[in-house]
């Protein structure tokens, strides 16, 4: 069988190849020959040739042809020996696959290559030697070895020449090959007693230009007697023979005829020096018999028929011979399996690729005839692929249907291809098919929403939350990056409060959180891939503080002063359970932290009061009689219920009042003017009145600026928390106020000042307040 290279076709005759551009061009062309122009002949744009991607198939380690992409000519690459890659084919062509991308085209080239005469007939012996018969008959032929000429056509041997003599000639003979071989016929008998031996030279001269020959010598012997040669009754056996015969299977007998007695009758059947040896080792003749039977194993694919040169010899002292032909023809069987080859594979397929994409194209083969040679291929329907024949033993393998790479990354295709046999013979390739990623999938985080619960008072620049969002996405697709969105739903930016690591997601507090302050906010984040386009998607992260005891208990009721308060007892309205007072306390904690526990620790005379664990109320045990102490003290401790327990204590002084009278109780109206405009009530005065002009200067002052420069962002607002202050004395007091100016600790970065009033409260000592007793 011929050997196949760069997808050589050995087809004999050139109306096998059909809807392809055909050239010609002599073998040993020097590199750089032109052999046509692809671009014309097939009408295509030399200047796409680059942008679709030009590519000329071919299989084999050879590159006989390349394109000149640039004017599209098709031209010799390498050195072309016809003798070498098609041996003796009549037919020589080499085919190309030529390809283009966007939009996907295919065209075949076949290139037939001539012959040229660049060899000479070349015998296997530079001499043969013969032995005759004097008695020979006139007419009788006497095989010559062949010469052989490796070229075809008109360059092969078409003539044999012997040198001039009276005794011989020569007789031609075509084979079924097409091939010449030369029959050495006797004209005049012979007489060895005249001439015992001949030196003939034979020529073989083929038909080139310039023609070409080679000669060799013929030595005959001249013997004596046996005048009769071996005759066979067929001049050509015929047999017809199934190629996976079995070794030792008869195929068929020979016979001939001597017509001489004797030893000289007694034949010797054997092949001629026309079969090869390795023609020999795969039939095994019977040379008594004259049986042929199978001896080696036959390939209908590497040699479809065999012609076997028999001869006859006699026994006889001059043997003489007799010859004949057995063509041996094989019938083909479905022994080969197809072939599948890949020619093309691009390198990996876009998930987003449109269907009918091509990933590879597919060549296949069956070295089988007929119908057993027909080859059909099929991918599993369930893949997104399909194949698509685009001639007789070519396959574009294209996609047909969705690719997604996070669901399958990459995938094995198994291509079955089978013959037309019964039973059929098949074989499967896989090919793999990478899909590429593009950037189709957004970053998830793992919830729709996060709280985190964060204890005030917490470290400045230490980690708080971390939030986690995937994306299935590959390389930069599928790298995050997290980010603070501004969110202005809540009347302020988060960014001062909290920053966020862009690649771990991990959320640091940039200040330390004051629950009093603020209990909650939220903060949108954003994690955006480094895809092109980027693909990003937000969450919501509530941030609550969590409270801790980090306020003491602050005692607003009664009034204090250095954490002494004063109050004073009527006795004739004391009595058993009477409420004397009811100490108050806040706590700016929550809950646990804020719940209050009253507790006497220290009193001048425990037999007096009582204090209400809970409701912090001092009651009297009893009713007050004139002989009680003038004045009494209790030392009262505050405890909130946190952990560690804060507290606070006051000193709550009693003043017990003997009865008065009620001269005593009717005072002037002109005394009561004069105590109640002593000295430090004018000096209240003039203090409330300064305070008062000095917050209207500063308001003025502040919105006149805020009128003239604007405002970048918006104030925050601060509401302080108002005290409500109980005295359940029935003493009448004149309370003075003043105002401080109170900042918050974020004020550097408001436009607002804000004033809440201070309430000073003076010792009862200090005070001149008449007629305080109680009204009968």
């Amino acid at each position: 069988m011929a050997l196949a290279i760069c997808n050589i076709f050995l087809l004999f005759a050139l109306g096998l190849v059909s809807g392809q551009i055909d050239y010609s061009i002599p073998e040993e062309q020097a590199p750089g020959t032109t052999v046509g122009n692809i671009a014309e002949d097939l009408k295509l744009n030399v200047l796409e040739f680059s942008a679709r991607m030009f590519r000329l198939v071919c299989e084999g380690s050879k590159k006989y042809m390349e394109v000149n992409q640039k004017n599209g000519i098709l031209f010799v690459n390498e050195r072309i020996d016809r003798e070498e890659i098609c041996k003796q084919s009549f037919g020589c062509i080499l085919i190309y696959q030529i390809i283009l991308d966007d939009p996907f085209e295919m065209h075949q080239i076949a290139v037939e290559i001539l012959d040229i005469n660049d060899n000479s007939p070349i015998f296997p012996k530079e001499e043969v030697s013969l032995q005759m018969n004097e008695l020979i008959a006139t007419g009788a032929r006497f095989p010559l070895e062949s010469a052989y000429d490796p070229d075809v056509g008109t360059n092969t041997i078409i003539i044999y020449h012997v040198s001039s003599n009276e005794h011989f000639g020569l007789k031609m003979q075509t084979r079924t090959d097409g091939s010449k071989n030369a029959l050495l016929v006797l004209e005049k008998s012979l007489d060895r007693e005249q001439q015992s031996t001949y030196h003939l030279i034979l020529t073989a001269i083929d038909g080139g230009k310039p023609q070409r020959s080679g000669t060799t010598q013929i030595n005959i012997a001249v013997a004596d007697v046996n005048d009769n040669a071996p005759v066979f009754d067929r001049d050509v056996y015929r047999v017809h023979v199934a190629e996976n015969v079995a070794a030792g299977t008869l195929l068929t007998r020979i016979n001939a005829v001597d017509l001489d007695e004797g030893v000289n009758a007694e034949l010797t059947y054997s092949f001629t020096m026309y079969v090869p040896q390795n023609i020999r080792e795969l039939f095994k003749l019977d040379q008594i018999t004259g049986e042929i039977r199978v001896h080696g194993a036959f390939d209908y694919e590497e040699t479809n028929v065999y012609e076997l040169d028999v001869q006859a010899v006699d026994n006889g002292s001059a043997g003489m011979t007799g010859n004949t032909k057995v063509i041996v023809e094989l019938l083909d069987t479905n022994d080969n399996v197809p072939t599948i080859e890949v020619t093309m594979v691009t390198g990996a397929v876009h998930e987003d690729a449109p269907v009918g994409t091509v990933t590879s194209m597919i060549s296949v083969a069956d070295l089988d005839s007929g119908e057993y040679g027909e080859v059909q291929c099929q991918v599993p329907e369930h893949l997104p692929f399909k194949l698509v024949k685009t001639s007789r033993t070519n396959y574009k393998l294209v996609t047909n249907g969705v690719l997604n790479r996070e669901i399958v990354p990459i995938y094995n295709i198994t291509i079955s291809a089978w013959d037309g046999g019964s039973p059929p013979l098949s074989t499967n390739k896989t090919v793999f098919v990478s899909i590429s990623d593009i950037n189709d999938n957004i970053p998830r985080f793992t919830q729709s929403s996060y709280s985190a619960y964060v204890a005030e008072n917490n470290t400045p620049g230490a980690s708080i939350f971390t939030v986690t969002a995937s994306d299935p996405d590959l390389n930069q697709n599928g790298e995050i990056s997290y980010s603070i969105l501004e969110n202005h739903m809540q009347g302020f930016t988060a960014s001062p409060y909290v920053t966020i690591n862009s690649r771990s997601g991990i959320i640091y507090a940039l200040h330390s959180f004051d629950y009093e302050e603020r209990k909650h906010f939220q903060i949108k984040l954003q994690a955006q891939d480094a895809g092109s386009p980027p693909l990003s998607s937000a969450v919501i992260v509530n941030i609550i503080i969590l409270d801790q005891n980090d306020n003491a208990p602050v005692i607003i009721s009664p009034l204090t002063w250095n954490s002494t308060a004063s109050v004073e007892i009527d006795p004739q309205l004391t009595f058993p359970e009477y409420v004397i007072t009811k100490v108050i306390a806040t706590d700016a904690d929550s809950g646990q932290n804020s719940r209050l526990r009253y507790q006497i620790l220290e009193a001048s005379d425990p037999s007096l009061f009582t204090l209400d664990l809970l409701s912090g109320e001092i009651r009297a045990t009893r009713s007050l009689r004139k002989e009680d102490v003038s004045s009494d003290r209790l030392l009262i401790c505050v405890k909130d219920n946190g952990e560690p327990i804060l507290s606070s204590t006051v000193t709550v002084t009693f003043s017990i009042l003997s009865n008065v009278t009620e001269k005593t109780f009717k005072r002037t109206d002109n005394d009561r003017r004069s105590t109640q405009f002593s000295p430090v009530n004018h000096y209240l005065i003039i203090a409330l009145g300064s305070s008062s002009f000095v917050f209207l200067v500063i308001i003025t002052f502040l919105v006149v600026l805020k009128l003239k420069h604007g405002s970048e962002r918006p104030a925050a607002v601060s509401v302080p928390t108002t005290n409500n202050y109980f005295n359940y004395s029935d003493v009448r007091q004149n309370d003075g106020y003043h105002y401080t100016v109170c900042l918050s600790p974020e004020s550097s970065k408001s436009d607002f000042l804000f004033l809440k009033p201070c309430h000073d409260t003076l010792p009862f000592n200090d005070l001149d307040v008449p007629n305080t007793g109680a009204l009968k």
